[in-house]
């Protein structure tokens, strides 16, 4: 008889290889009517060696009352602890958030204010190139001295150095 294959019904337990006193069948012939209606796990758990040593597969013990209300205590812990993490991290997170935000706003008030500052700059630059060339007609430079870019030259100096 292979593993796992259904004993004929009309065997006996004691025709059965491995059945007997020390599989707790007892030793009597089972009727075909009896091994139709037993429980062919429960016997083939019988049959096992493991059952010699009170082990059923496939389960684990059955832990202690005690032991599941602890495990669901520590399970309840950890949920609570993680909540709180998780609610600490969205809060650090917004307060960052908010935070570039506010410093963002920040330099690019400084930029526009940096960018007018460069215009007006600008502006009083060119306000001082024309009132230096408005001057330099009426005014005794010598021409060695005066060191301008050459975009900013004066048109009227240069004919007078021409000359």
């Amino acid at each position: 008889m292979m593993p796992g294959q259904i004993p004929d019904p009309s065997l006996t337990a004691g025709a059965l290889p491995g059945l007997g006193p020390l599989t707790g069948l007892p030793g009597s012939a089972l009727t075909a009517e009896e091994l139709k209606c037993a429980d062919i796990r429960n016997i083939g758990a019988m049959i096992s060696p493991l059952h010699f040593l009170e082990v059923k597969l496939g389960k684990r013990p059955q832990p202690v009352k005690s032991e599941l209300d602890e495990e669901e205590e520590r399970r309840k812990r950890r949920r609570e602890k993680n909540k709180v993490a998780a609610a600490r991290c969205r809060n650090k997170k917004k307060e960052r958030t908010e935070f570039l935000q506010r410093e963002s706003e920040r330099l690019e008030l400084m930029n526009a204010e940096l960018k007018a500052q460069i215009e007006e700059l600008k502006q009083e630059r060119q306000q001082l190139i024309l009132m230096l060339n408005r001057h330099r007609p009426t005014c005794i430079v010598r021409t060695d001295s005066i060191k301008t870019p050459e975009s900013e030259a004066n048109p009227l100096l240069e004919q007078l150095e021409k000359k």
